[in-house]
């Protein structure tokens, strides 16, 4: 909320919004968060995933595995959009440091 009233913008990669409605439905508090989520929402940009992200994801996955991780396809996707829009990910996740040139931040 800091940050939005430094007139940042912030955008959500389409497949990391899927993960992130699944998880905040999941929880106890799922109305509220559900609530909230519809309050924020208009706060946002959003990243769709094309037909190219998709091919590089794929790509990314088998760089990967191939040194050793495995990372499922959502997380492909949301780097490969992060990548081609040049954004900055906000994440507490490890997990995207093995993605070579994504930019992360951790705001924890």
């Amino acid at each position: 909320m800091e940050r939005l009233a430094q007139d940042d913008t912030f955008a959500v990669p389409v497949p990391a919004l899927a993960e992130f409605l699944f998880g905040i439905s999941m929880a106890p508090r799922a109305r509220q968060n559900m609530e909230e989520w519809e309050r924020l929402k208009p706060d946002f940009g959003y990243h769709d995933a094309t037909v190219p992200d998709a091919e590089q994801a794929a790509n990314l996955q088998v760089l990967l595995r191939r040194r050793g991780w495995q990372l499922g396809t959502v997380y492909a996707l949301i780097a490969t959009v992060a990548l081609r829009n040049n954004l900055v990910l906000l994440t507490t996740d490890r997990d995207f440091a093995a993605f070579p040139g994504l930019s992360t931040e951790n705001w924890r």
